[in-house]
């Protein structure tokens, strides 16, 4: 029975070594990650109102009056999906 014990462990110890291994190798990754590069969400008279809107999604709603392509201020054509705008674009 004690030997039984013993040729069990072998396993185990496997299994969580290799789970360090992952998570040594998952906080290199994040620790050497790039810094953040996108801008965050103005504080100027045109942003303002959506700092004072608590959520996302309904702040969101209103991105598209001046970011559409016939506002004020259309965003580039390589500009990435534009329905998640404070995914990306924070406020501070």
């Amino acid at each position: 029975m004690h030997n039984q014990k013993k040729g069990n462990r072998k396993p185990l110890l496997l299994i969580n070594t290799l789970f360090v291994l992952f998570l040594a190798g998952l906080l290199l990754v994040l620790f050497n990650a790039p810094e953040e590069t996108t801008s965050h969400l103005p504080h100027d008279p045109n942003h303002e109102q959506f700092h004072a809107i608590a959520s996302k999604k309904e702040a969101e709603k209103n991105c598209g009056a001046c970011h559409d392509p016939d506002g004020q201020a259309p965003l580039p054509e390589n500009h990435p999906p534009k329905f998640r705008c404070l995914f990306c674009h924070k406020r501070k």
